[in-house]
């Protein structure tokens, strides 16, 4: 069975690390889509004009198949690779982090940007409360007024969030429930006379 819970973060939180001379700040972030990770990246790309590497990864959605990184001018898969790779230890989705690099003058080499990138990363996830959520399916019902009753004991029991109603000769609801008891619901709904699922 597909789980529908999955783990990620309440808020931003920051981390630190200083390694020969080289800083990094390091920033998770919750997002929920491609657009709001490019806006907060042009965002910390403007705040921190003068670093020398701008670099991040993410990770979106339940199922944790959408991802990307990027290394903004560093040796290629030594610093958004273990970004990533962070989130993934962490089992984390719906998740940015950003770590901005000013260089100290000192090289690192291949294996000191990995190691601090990603020690990096994690000083970000361990100041950051990471938080359960379920995958919930949202969906209309439309039945007749008197069923109302029939309607209301079941929503009682199964308690989903009702997030629209409208009560009227033909009324109508939207409601939203946990993925794995939405066919529960469906089912109990669908018994009633007049009732039908309409989205």
């Amino acid at each position: 069975m597909v789980s529908d819970l999955y783990k990620t973060i309440s808020k931003p939180s920051e981390g630190y690390l200083t390694e020969q001379r080289s800083k990094f700040i390091s920033c998770a972030l919750p997002v929920t889509n491609p657009e709001e990770v490019k806006a907060t990246i042009d965002a910390f790309r403007k705040q921190y004009h003068d670093a020398r590497h701008v670099c991040w990864a993410y990770m979106l959605g339940a199922e944790r198949t959408q991802f990307r990184f990027n290394d903004d001018g560093e040796p290629s898969s030594t610093a958004g690779k273990p970004i990533l790779g962070v989130i993934n230890s962490n089992e984390l989705t719906n998740v940015l982090i950003v770590v901005v690099r000013y260089f100290g003058g000192v090289k690192l080499g291949t294996s000191g940007l990995i190691a601090a990138y990603r020690a990096a990363a994690q000083d970000a996830i361990a100041h950051a409360k990471i938080i359960e959520r379920t995958v919930d399916e949202t969906f209309s019902i439309a039945f007749e007024y008197p069923v109302l009753n029939s309607v209301m004991k079941i929503i009682k029991e199964e308690n989903p969030q009702t997030l629209s109603q409208m009560f009227d000769t033909n009324c109508q609801m939207v409601l939203q429930i946990r993925k794995s008891e939405s066919e529960r619901l469906k089912e109990k709904l669908l018994k009633i006379n007049s009732c039908r699922i309409i989205s």
